[in-house]
């Protein structure tokens, strides 16, 4: 894991290095003041060299300066590294998860996965920018400063030595229960995360069946988890720095206290008391950072542990070592002894032994009762899915064989319901295309009947709809994403369920929309109601994942089977 988190300090590599040097050279003049104290007071004063102590004393006057400008340095230009290793964590992570397969979010919640991409990397972002810096005052102040007493007075220099172990391994005890501390309490913000998503993206729905107090109650629960993981971790956090207090509180007893006995016995001189009384305050400064530091780390590293999982998961679908891009997608489409079953641990499939031909320019429907699987079959043809058994095919290329780009660039998808971007209407709209010039935008709007409701609003395509559209009524969301459709002209399109929630009037603008959408294309609809499949070339009737019927609408009506029970039912 290290490794992985090490490679983000590359690309920012020289403003490591400007802070790890800021770091030693302060380390330096940390230890040398003591030492210009010692001087003064063995040799200046005894000498009433008054000369030497101003020259001493303007020493380190210059000392502390140099020491606030590294200071400086090592907050602003530390702080700016984190910053930038944290968008690059942050663009790595959205980068691989716009490459994650449909599997994915299907068991992920989208709460949690906000989580890791803000807090998680803030966290993460914290720790690069205090650890090569804290770790590297405190190494070279601590190896430093005990050079130096050694050589002062190796007698106190050992006595200082005492209380450094008590410290480390005070710190190792509680390191793995302020990690796993730490670990809990991503969770449970993840929780907290996910919830408030889901109760304000279902806002209407909370406050059309007056639910409110149940969707107080599940934030209640959540928010109490989260504040007894809290409360948990800082029951550790007080335990931990109460001991390294009272570690930190008892060196300049030691200190004093074995200076004074080593003064007694003429071992030591007030000199060398004063200057270790120095260094044992220099020593505890980075010592304090370190443990205070060390909390930060534990916060740190649960949040990378949590970027590396997500950054392990490999997509469930991938392209093949050398995939194909033909020049052109004539509309082919052939499915042939298809199987699909969600998870592989699952007995049960999904679509049994689907075989259908579609011929390039012709309109298919697929029919059948909610969760026969229809929607499911079309998913299969742009790889959203993969099917467990049997090839799918377009053009006599195997779908498996084809380039994902390329072969969703080539499919069009227009659904019921509609995800509109929190944007303008000329953003969502070039969705399908977004280096469309404004000329094709127009054209688009307009074949999808939505041209002239654009012109009617007084920022025409620059209006925001809102968040998943919500400042639009569904027949107005349902026709931007057509004109998407017909901005992006691909040669395969898949209509799923586009106008079964639709009032009348919309569904006629809508079905105009369509019929023109699919003049010289492959098309696979799928609907319930009658208008939008009796002049489909060939229906395909499934039942329970498998093609019961087969055949034009007015043959299927007058067989007497299982599509005229579902006309009869549904009035499709």
């Amino acid at each position: 894991m290290l490794k992985k988190f090490v490679k983000y300090y590359k690309p920012h590599l020289r403003l490591l290095i400007i802070g790890m040097v800021t770091a030693v050279l302060s380390s330096v003049l940390i230890v040398a003041m003591p030492l210009i104290i010692n001087r003064i007071l063995r040799e200046y004063l005894p000498d009433e060299n008054l000369t030497a102590i101003i020259w001493s004393l303007a020493i380190m006057l210059m000392i502390a300066a140099l020491l606030g400008i590294g200071h400086y340095i090592n907050i602003r230009w530390g702080h700016i590294l984190g910053v930038r290793m944290e968008a690059d964590m942050r663009n790595d992570l959205f980068r691989h998860l716009q490459k994650l397969s449909f599997s994915y979010f299907d068991k992920t919640k989208t709460g949690h996965i906000m989580s890791r991409l803000s807090n998680d990397l803030t966290s993460i972002a914290e720790m690069a920018h205090h650890a090569p810096e804290d770790l590297t005052i405190a190494g070279c102040t601590v190896i430093g400063a005990f050079t130096v007493m050694f050589m002062l007075n190796p007698y106190l220099a050992a006595i200082a030595l005492i209380p450094l172990p008590f410290i480390i391994g005070w710190g190792a005890i509680f390191q793995g229960r302020m990690q796993r501390g730490f670990r809990d309490v991503r969770k449970k913000v993840a929780d907290i995360n996910s919830q408030v998503e889901n109760s304000i993206q279902g806002i209407r729905e909370v406050k059309s069946y007056t639910n409110e107090k149940n969707e107080l109650e599940k934030f209640s629960e959540v928010n109490r988890k989260f504040r007894y993981s809290r409360e948990n971790v800082f029951g550790v956090l007080a335990i931990f720095h109460a001991g390294i207090i009272f570690l930190i509180q008892s060196y300049s007893l030691i200190v004093i206290g074995g200076g004074v006995l080593l003064m007694y016995f003429k071992l030591a001189t007030l000199a060398d008391v004063i200057t270790f009384f120095m260094y044992n305050r220099f020593i505890m400064m980075p010592i304090f950072k370190l443990v205070n530091f060390n909390e930060q780390l534990q916060q740190g590293m649960a949040a990378f542990e949590r970027f590396t999982e997500i950054m392990a998961v490999e997509p469930d679908i991938q392209d093949c070592e050398k995939p194909i891009k033909p020049e052109t997608v004539i509309g082919d489409i052939i499915f042939e002894n298809v199987y699909f079953k969600y998870a592989t641990n699952d007995d049960n499939w999904v679509l049994k032994n689907i075989n259908l031909k579609i011929a390039n320019g012709s309109t298919v429907a697929l029919v059948g009762e909610s969760g026969a699987g229809k929607s499911t079959l079309a998913s299969l043809l742009p790889r959203f899915y993969e099917a467990g058994e049997g090839s799918i095919s377009i053009d006599g290329n195997n779908v498996l064989k084809l380039e994902q780009q390329f072969l969703r660039t080539n499919i069009g998808l227009v659904q019921q319901n509609v995800f509109l971007f929190d944007a303008t209407l000329r953003e969502n709209i070039m969705f399908g295309k977004p280096d469309a010039t404004e000329a094709e935008l127009i054209v688009a709007a307009q074949k999808a009947n939505i041209y002239d409701f654009i012109q009617s609003l007084p920022e025409g395509f620059d209006a925001l709809v809102g968040e998943h559209g919500v400042l639009l009524s569904g027949g107005q969301k349902q026709r931007i994403s057509i004109a998407r459709a017909f901005l992006k002209n691909p040669p395969i399109l898949i209509f799923d369920e586009a106008t079964s929630s639709l009032d009348n009037e919309s569904e006629q603008m809508i079905q105009q929309a369509l019929e023109e959408l699919c003049i010289n294309r492959t098309t696979i609809i799928i609907a319930h109601r009658l208008s939008t499949v009796r002049n489909a070339d060939c229906t395909y009737v499934i039942k329970q994942g498998e093609i019961v019927e087969q055949g034009p609408h007015d043959e299927l009506i007058s067989s007497g089977g299982y599509y005229q029970q579902l006309h009869q039912m549904h009035a499709i």
